[in-house]
C-alpha cells in the first residue's frame, strides 16, 4: 500500500517539478513512508492504518463487479452465438470471431462498469492517499498554473462529507474525462483488431 501510495504521487504530480524519477525512487518512497524517513511529509499526512479500509473497500468491489458482469455481458454473448449458429450456418471466419471475441468484450465491459461505478470512491481513496505528501499538481481549470494539496480530511467519511458539501457530486467526478477518453481508445482498438483479424482470417481460407 506505500508503494501504491508512492506512485499515485509520481502520475499526479506536476510535469513542471517532477525530477527524473523510476521504480526506484517509488520503492524509496514507499519505504520511507513506512518507516517515516527520508520523505518530506506533512502533519496532515494520514497513517496507513486509516488508509487500509477504502484501499482494501476499493480493490474488494472492484474484484466482484467486474467478476459479476464479465460472468454476465460473457453468458449473454455466448447465447446469442449459440442462438445464431442453430438459426443458420456461419463462417470459419465468424466461428473463429466467437471463440475469442466474446471473451475481449466482456473483459471491456466489466473493466468498464468498475470503473465507473466505483470512479467516485477512488477519487476518495486517491485524495486520501495524497494528501500531506507536499505533491503538486497541475490546474486543469486553467491550464497555466499549478496548485499544492493542502486538504485537510481526517480520513474516509470526512473525506466524503467535505466533498459534498464543498464541491458537490460532480467533485467525485473530477477528472472523468480521462475515463472517457482511455475506454473510447479501448473500444476503437478493439474494433480495429476485430477489422484485422477478420481481413487476415478470410485472407488464408
Amino acid at each position: 500500500m506505500p508503494f501504491y501510495s508512492a506512485s499515485l504521487i509520481e502520475t499526479v504530480q506536476s510535469e513542471i517539478i517532477r525530477d527524473n524519477t523510476g521504480i526506484l525512487e517509488c520503492v524509496k518512497e514507499g519505504i520511507g513512508r513506512v518507516i517515516g524517513m527520508g520523505v518530506p511529509h506533512s502533519k496532515r499526512l494520514l497513517p496507513l492504518l486509516s488508509l487500509i479500509f477504502p484501499t482494501v473497500l476499493h480493490g474488494v468491489l472492484h474484484y466482484i463487479i467486474s467478476s459479476v458482469i464479465q460472468k454476465f455481458v460473457l453468458l449473454i454473448l455466448k447465447r446469442k452465438t449459440y442462438n445464431s449458429h442453430l438459426a443458420e450456418s456461419t463462417s470459419p471466419v465468424q466461428s473463429m470471431l466467437d471463440a475469442y471475441f466474446p471473451e475481449l468484450i466482456a473483459n471491456f465491459a466489466a473493466s468498464l462498469c468498475s470503473d465507473v461505478i466505483l470512479y467516485p470512491l477512488e477519487t476518495v481513496l486517491h485524495r486520501l492517499h495524497i494528501q500531506g505528501t507536499r505533491t503538486i499538481i497541475d490546474n486543469t481549470d486553467l491550464g497555466y498554473e499549478v496548485l499544492p494539496i493542502n486538504t485537510q480530511y481526517e480520513g474516509m467519511r470526512d473525506c466524503i462529507n467535505t466533498i459534498r458539501q464543498e464541491e458537490g457530486v460532480f467533485g467525485f467526478y473530477k477528472g472523468f474525462g480521462a475515463v472517457i477518453i482511455q475506454y473510447t481508445l479501448h473500444a476503437a482498438v478493439l474494433q480495429i483488431t476485430k477489422i484485422i483479424y477478420s481481413t487476415l482470417l478470410q485472407n488464408n481460407i
